[in-house]
């Protein structure tokens, strides 16, 4: 066995204080289909993770990582440099240039597609058929973003026009700027005569060997499975809404008509996004613990038919991002 250190980008630790290299270690040990997060070791007064594997070649899902700088193999008392392979196939500014109020972060994001997508039984032999990911409540779209970056097929659900419009004008734009060939489209949906929102539609390619598809669908995200018809997907990723309004039916409904509440949304959405998931697909969910329990949420997605993925390093997700938020990831898998 050969022990190597992960040196994590600087930007980590302003996001999660001082939780980044726990939750950045659980993250590598579900990428590198370990038991337990990675230990972390202070070399020169700089923090690492460490890891241990016989063969080299396990290493190469350490690419895909939310933080990940440097990969570096100790000899006796010296670090040797490692070649880090990256799956990226965009630049990161198609995350990083849009700022509005309420954005997921862009580490977290990338966080969150990973240890989802690791769980399904599938994970090891995805190469060469790309997965494809439904995010059913995309907002101004950071997860389709991030999807597409990682060499993913991405497809979305949003309510707010507003921000359905921000993403398709920015991704037009961002597109057109950097000269990646691409057919971009937003058409209206009509049934019976009526005039029921709008559909992107997008193909890119960032090079002649590689194309991507994107489609995002205005409308209620428990009117999903409705939208997208028989599709399915290996993966249903999203960062549900902290008390933010995101509906527009339900229980639970305030005065302006929209529903706040994220336990109910969830009740009412996890066994639609549940029908939409392929046999072994995964779902993966960031939610505020403060507005519904970890025990709760996840009876909710047994209900839905779900399997819940626990224990070992998918126990180490949770953490504080201010007083009124404590956020943790559940993932669940839908049976094969």
């Amino acid at each position: 066995m050969t022990e190597y250190v992960i040196l994590l980008a600087p930007s980590a630790n302003r996001v999660y204080a001082d939780q980044a290299a726990r939750l950045v270690g659980a993250e590598l040990a579900i990428l590198l289909h370990q038991d337990a997060a990675l230990d972390r070791v202070t070399l020169a007064g700089v923090e690492y993770l460490a890891v241990r594997v016989a063969d080299p070649a396990e290493l190469a899902p350490l690419g895909f990582g939310s933080a990940t700088l440097a990969l570096y193999r100790k000899d006796d008392d010296h670090l040797l440099p490692v070649r880090l392979d990256r799956p990226d196939e965009f630049d990161d500014d198609l995350v990083t240039i849009p700022k509005y109020s309420g954005k997921t972060n862009e580490q977290f994001t990338r966080l969150l597609i990973n240890v989802t997508l690791a769980a399904r039984p599938a994970a090891r032999a995805d190469r060469p058929r790309r997965p494809s990911i439904l995010d059913p409540l995309c907002g101004r779209g950071t997860t389709l973003s991030t999807g597409l970056t990682l060499g993913y097929d991405v497809n979305g659900v949003e309510l707010d026009p507003a921000a359905f419009e921000a993403y398709a004008a920015f991704l037009r734009t961002y597109l057109r700027r950097k000269r990646i060939k691409h057919t971009l489209t937003v058409n209206p949906v009509r049934r019976d005569g009526r005039h029921l929102g709008s559909r992107l539609e997008a193909t890119i390619a960032p090079r002649p060997d590689r194309q991507f598809k994107i489609t995002v669908f205005t409308g209620d995200t428990r009117q999903s499975a409705a939208l997208y018809g028989q599709r399915r997907f290996d993966a249903v990723i999203t960062d549900a809404p902290y008390g933010v309004a995101h509906g527009s039916h339900g229980a639970g409904r305030k005065a302006s008509g929209r529903d706040r509440s994220a336990a109910n949304l969830l009740a009412e959405a996890v066994p639609v996004w549940a029908e939409q998931l392929r046999p072994g697909g995964a779902l993966g969910v960031a939610w505020n613990t403060y507005g519904l329990s970890r025990t709760d949420f996840a009876s909710i997605a047994t209900r839905a038919g779900l399997i819940m993925v626990d224990g070992g390093p998918y126990a180490e997700l949770g953490h504080r991002v201010d007083s009124s938020i404590n956020r943790d990831i559940l993932v669940a898998i839908k049976p094969q």
